[in-house]
């Protein structure tokens, strides 16, 4: 499949699986090899071949809302910042002064300019060197010639992709999405947290729901369903469908008048390593970023599903991810550290993905040929 379906043919083929007892099956099995998780040569190339190549979501949009705002981070190792300009437009550039190389910003904020805090070099919001303290000290130095180093950004389905380098071969399934992120949603956290757990190895938590009944059994399990998924391929993305018990009161209502909101979730794994949760309530841009074979970074935004800024929406939006990200997020911890722990044991030469983790074996399917290309 190339495109996502929509939501009731979503709710169609949900409400099918329940008649049946039945799950979307995928086309094949995979074998991941064991050493794919803990070479530090395979990780290098995922994260100069396909990470730093590839399009990929920095921020959702609603982290930037007025001309100033900047999110400063590292993304695939290497320090970026990105800012919205004074003409409303999304820049990114590597986040370095062209004086001594310091970090001319840190974390997030709104700001007129970027000062370098070494020696007080100064950047205008679309990257240009305005002011030298001292400017005699350095005779012949051409300020236009320095500005800060830009890489490709690009506002997309209410998010901001950046590619950091030469991009690989087009892609083009996100195109014909709709927004992902709405104009209406308002991002009320941000989480940055470290965990001893390979980059894949957490993504692949997200992505299948064969695990609901052995590792939700209290949690997720009573409001939803075990291994029972709709899975969307489109391009090198993935959506899975996590229904929700409700979504059963939809068999008496007419197809074209069936809306699936609060009655399920969707998990979009946005290729290579960002995952877009959408929740009842509130949705989650997590972005997985390496740090090394045994240890990641997870940036996780959340916003309200609507509403703008009303505090009811926000209110709604705060219990429902304290519900999620303290009962299911820390059952899902405790399994993808107990995987990492467990790749040492030399039980396993590969990881076996089966027909109902196909989500996972489109993901590696497509890192597998994405290196091969590069």
């Amino acid at each position: 499949m190339t495109t996502r379906m929509d939501d009731q043919s979503v709710a169609q083929r949900v409400l099918d699986h329940i008649a049946n007892r039945t799950t979307d099956i995928g086309q094949s099995v995979w074998r991941e090899p064991v050493a794919n998780y803990r070479s530090e040569a395979r990780l290098a190339a995922e994260i100069e071949q396909v990470l730093k190549r590839s399009p990929t979501p920095f921020c959702p949009s609603a982290a930037l809302p007025e001309a100033g705002s900047f999110v400063a981070r590292e993304a695939a190792g290497t320090p970026l910042v990105v800012v919205r300009g004074a003409d409303g437009e999304v820049r990114a550039f590597r986040n370095a002064c062209r004086h001594r190389g310091m970090q001319v910003a840190s974390g997030s904020g709104c700001s007129k300019a970027f000062v370098c805090r070494y020696h007080g070099w100064t950047y205008n919001l679309e990257g240009r060197l305005r002011h030298i303290p001292h400017e005699e000290g350095f005779p012949g130095f051409d300020k236009e010639a320095h500005p800060l180093v830009p890489v490709t950004a690009r506002e997309h389905l209410g998010l901001v992709f950046v590619t950091q380098n030469e991009s690989m071969p087009g892609d083009e399934s996100l195109d014909g999405l709709g927004r992902l992120i709405g104009p209406d949603q308002r991002v009320f956290a941000t989480v940055e947290r470290d965990f001893e757990v390979n980059w894949k190895i957490l993504l692949e938590s997200f992505i299948e729901g064969y695990h609901i009944k052995s590792t939700h059994p209290e949690s997720f399990l009573p409001y939803g369903f075990d291994n029972l998924n709709v899975i969307d391929l489109f391009g090198r993305n993935s959506r899975v469908t996590y229904p929700f018990q409700r979504i059963k009161k939809l068999a008496k209502v007419p197809p074209h008048e069936r809306r699936v909101e609060g009655l399920l979730t969707y998990v979009y794994q946005l290729f290579p390593n960002v995952l877009i949760t959408v929740l009842s309530r509130h949705t989650n841009v997590v972005i997985l970023e390496p740090l090394a074979i045994d240890r990641t970074r997870q940036i996780t935004y959340t916003l309200t599903n609507g509403g703008g800024d009303d505090p009811a929406a926000l209110a709604e939006a705060k219990r429902d991810a304290e519900f999620v990200g303290t009962t299911g997020a820390a059952e899902d911890r405790a399994v993808v550290q107990a995987i990492q722990r467990g790749l040492g044991s030399g039980a396993n030469k590969a990881f076996t993905f089966g027909k109902f983790e196909s989500a996972i074996v489109h993901f590696h399917q497509t890192l597998t040929a994405a290196l091969e290309r590069s």
